[in-house]
């Protein structure tokens, strides 16, 4: 019984520490500038002011 609470705890902290490394690895000085640009361009409304879908 003591192995298996042993073994669940084991299983635990790999999931924590598994989750804290994917959250707070990233880059050191954040990310690439050519990449904020691209997302700030995707995310601009289209510049003819129409907001349907195309065509329409």
């Amino acid at each position: 019984m003591t192995l298996l609470l042993l073994e669940a705890l084991g299983a635990l902290l790999l999931l924590l520490f598994i989750v804290w490394w994917t959250m707070f690895s990233g880059r050191k000085k954040g990310e690439l500038p050519d990449a904020i640009e691209r997302e700030k361009a995707s995310r601009q409304s289209p510049t003819d002011g129409s907001s349907g879908p195309p065509g329409t």
